[in-house]
């Protein structure tokens, strides 16, 4: 999948002043590192919207009929739970949530977890109890997770370590550091970021054997996603789980839940229908250009 887009005016003055290999890697950095910031600048301005959590009814597909009454069915698809990332809130995914919505996704929730969550373990059991919630009001047993970054590693855990695969049936992770990521050292005085370090109690936690975990997870990792020391940290590499990694190429960590050809490869794994058992060693790439 490749989506083409205008080229910048200072891209052909790159091209001469370069040899070929390193104009072409530099171009789609400078490319890259243009969009993040167009993107930040973007999310800034609609990060207030995003603060308050969302209501009931912005998810839910309306009330349940009274006890005895004939219930429609509910669709096929499961409810979609969107999970943002560390120091962020649910407006990062205003983008995504529309393309779901527009393919069909009729069930969405995207959820706030406090910017002051010091614990990714109690992050997970709060996710736990929202996604109870969502089960019971919507009346489907299985949800499907999307988590960006952070979002991903609770979700993972939640899915992983508290019995949360009976209720997550795909999650799928964009950015997420599931081996550990040694950017910023300086930021090692929050504890959340200790526990997202190569090596922390959770993270080994994690690598721990997961026999018969039924979530299948779907993880996007970008090469150029420079909040993930190594790039390849954000996919998910465990003997015991399902799991299938889409390597990204071209753009950066704020762009994946934003990018329409990341919306449409995610909108792909969440129907995917097939049944799978072990790790799945397949691994799909998506190129941004």
């Amino acid at each position: 999948m490749k989506v083409t887009r205008a080229v910048p005016p200072l891209f052909p003055l790159c091209q001469k002043l370069l040899p070929d290999r390193l104009a072409g890697l530099s171009l789609t950095l400078l490319k890259a590192t243009t969009l993040e910031l167009a993107i930040l600048v973007g999310h800034l301005l609609l990060y207030p919207s995003g603060i308050v959590a969302e209501r009931a009814e912005e998810s839910d597909p309306g009330p349940l009929p009274p006890d005895g009454a004939a219930r429609l069915p509910i669709e096929d698809r499961p409810p979609v739970v969107l999970l943002h990332g560390f120091i962020d809130n649910r407006s990062v995914f205003v983008l995504l949530r529309r393309s779901l919505a527009q393919h069909g996704r009729r069930q969405l929730t995207s959820l706030n977890y406090s910017p002051l969550t010091c614990d990714i373990r109690t992050a997970a059991e709060l996710l736990g109890r929202h996604i109870e919630e969502i089960c019971a009001r919507t009346g489907s047993p299985r949800v499907d997770v999307v988590g960006h970054s952070l979002g991903g590693l609770i979700a993972r855990y939640y899915a992983q370590r508290l019995g949360g695969d009976l209720r997550v049936r795909t999650l799928v992770t964009l950015g997420t550091p599931h081996s550990g990521t040694r950017v910023a050292p300086l930021a090692n005085a929050h504890p959340i970021v200790r526990q997202m370090r190569p090596g922390s109690d959770l993270l080994e936690e994690l690598a721990r054997p997961a026999p018969g975990c039924r979530t299948r997870f779907v993880s996007f990792w970008s090469d150029l996603d420079h909040l993930m020391d190594p790039p390849e940290t954000a996919r998910v590499d465990h003997p015991d789980l399902l799991a299938r990694n889409v390597r990204v190429s071209g753009i950066g960590h704020l762009a994946l839940p934003v990018h329409p050809a990341v919306a449409a490869g995610v909108r792909e794994a969440l129907d995917e229908a097939e049944s799978e058992t072990g790790s799945d060693a397949r691994t799909d790439g998506l190129t941004v250009a």
